[in-house]
């Protein structure tokens, strides 16, 4: 009975684009109906080892450590991504480790989103917004993390070295301005632009 009531707990998130976003989404970009709404379909975090390889191997506890901690903020199991080919000037051969990562969709990947912008986020050093250039002409939105320490649940005291992360929210049947537009809507604290109204 507790699984199947933890199963019908809706993301906070999805809840407030279902019942509140959405319809301004529709009025603000003159949308005839909720199926040409921009859908956010996956959320993706990888983090690139190929810097730490050492003859073309993964020194182990660095690679526990990226491991560990995708896990820990994710709460699925990454997977080892290897080089499809060879790059010279990175000294990366094809088929050498070159990043970890986790693909979130559904019910983890809202979570993740809510925890991103409301824990991780306000934790960065010296933070003064998102960047709003770093979408992709489908819509999709692409940032980085300097460092694992902004997730509180990580015991940044266990970590033996820091890496960081590179998260893209990948948004179908959507465009920039829709995305930039959902996005803070959801809570995404994007840069204010020089001589904006605060």
């Amino acid at each position: 009975m507790a699984a199947e009531a933890a199963e019908k707990i809706e993301p906070r998130l999805k809840k407030l684009f279902d019942e509140q976003i959405a319809e301004k989404v529709q009025k603000e970009f003159g949308l005839d109906n909720r199926h040409q709404l921009p859908r956010l379909s996956k959320i993706v975090i990888n983090s690139g080892v190929g810097r730490f390889l050492e003859n073309q191997k993964l020194k182990p506890e660095i690679r526990d450590t990226v491991i560990d901690t995708l896990s820990t903020i994710t709460g699925q199991r990454p997977i080892m991504v290897k080089a499809r080919r060879s790059v010279a000037n990175f000294k990366v051969r094809e088929g050498a480790p070159s990043a970890v990562m986790v693909t979130l969709r559904r019910e983890r990947m809202w979570n993740f989103l809510d925890r991103l912008i409301n824990l991780a986020i306000p934790r960065i050093k010296d933070f003064r917004g998102v960047k709003t250039k770093s979408f992709d002409p489908g819509g999709s939105y692409s940032m980085g993390l300097s460092e694992q320490a902004v997730w509180p649940e990580i015991n940044i005291a266990k970590v033996n070295f820091n890496h960081g992360m590179h998260i893209t929210l990948v948004f179908e049947n959507s465009t920039p301005q829709m995305s930039q537009f959902v996005l803070s809507e959801i809570g995404m604290p994007f840069e204010k632009k020089e001589g904006a109204a605060a």
